[in-house]
């Protein structure tokens, strides 16, 4: 493969929407949608999936290494049919093994981990993206200490992998406060997405040191009490380089309340 492939940044969705039309099919439409079109506008198929997961943080990054991952039903509280879902894609040992090399040049301590499962960070944006599981993907954790210019530095050490047919995709959400999911998210999750979206069009090098400082925008705190759901996206923005970002995905009033898009870079 010749092509440079873009890194994209997937807000996700909640739970296991995509198995659960006849509740959420109408709200998660235009996200289902966003999600679907992303094949088509890729350069080619790719050879695999790097996915980085809000749902996966570990001391050391850790890259999946299993060629045939199982499931992780990392959810609460759904119907009994969401717990038998088997997205059976394979997993790319090979990539694993270039993935933890091209860390560990970076100066990371990185490992491999050949037990774990596709969580649902992992299975549910590329069940609605690659339905048939017919691209071998591969998760990496993030970092437990959660340091936004750590991540940066990852997705950096990443970048040579668009070049050699691997999707960089980072799955969390643009807002993520589960203790304020009601009418009360309207107003601090449309602040942060307006700084996330003036950000992300910023010149590179501002770009960067205003997603350090992440936590200086407005209504941070309140959009991310903990940060793991937008650390993915640090991840795809270093890999990105210089590439410019477009917003893919738009939704003012998710859910009825929650303002929350993505982003494709390159």
């Amino acid at each position: 493969m010749s092509s440079t492939f873009p890194t994209y940044f997937l807000s996700h969705g909640g739970g296991p929407w995509p198995f659960m039309q006849d509740t959420y099919g109408a709200a998660y439409a235009r996200l289902g949608a966003a999600l679907a079109a992303i094949p088509a506008a890729l350069p080619e198929t790719p050879r695999a999936v790097l996915l980085v997961s809000a749902h996966w943080e570990e001391p050391k990054v850790a890259v999946m290494e299993s060629p045939a991952p199982p499931m992780l039903y990392d959810y609460y509280g759904f119907p009994p049919h969401t717990y038998e879902v088997i997205y059976a894609a394979s997993g790319d040992p090979d990539l694993a093994r270039r993935v933890r090399g091209l860390l560990e040049r970076a100066g990371f301590e990185a490992s491999l981990d050949a037990r774990r499962g596709f969580d649902h960070g992992a299975f549910v944006p590329l069940a609605v993206m690659y339905p048939r599981a017919d691209v071998p993907v591969v998760q990496l954790s993030l970092h437990s200490s959660l340091d936004p210019e750590l991540h940066l530095r990852i997705g950096d050490a990443l970048k040579p992998l668009r070049s050699e047919g691997v999707l960089i995709a980072g799955s969390g959400m643009t807002y993520h406060n589960l203790r304020m999911m009601g009418p009360e998210a309207r107003e601090p999750s449309r602040r942060f997405d307006a700084w996330l979206a003036e950000t992300l069009a910023s010149p590179p090098a501002e770009r960067r040191t205003r997603l350090i400082n992440w936590h200086e925008a407005p209504a941070a705190r309140l959009a991310h009490p903990r940060e793991e759901h937008l650390l993915p996206l640090h991840v795809v923005v270093g890999a990105a380089g210089d590439d410019g970002a477009s917003r893919i995905y738009f939704e003012e009033n998710l859910l009825g309340t929650m303002a929350v898009s993505s982003y494709r870079f390159g």
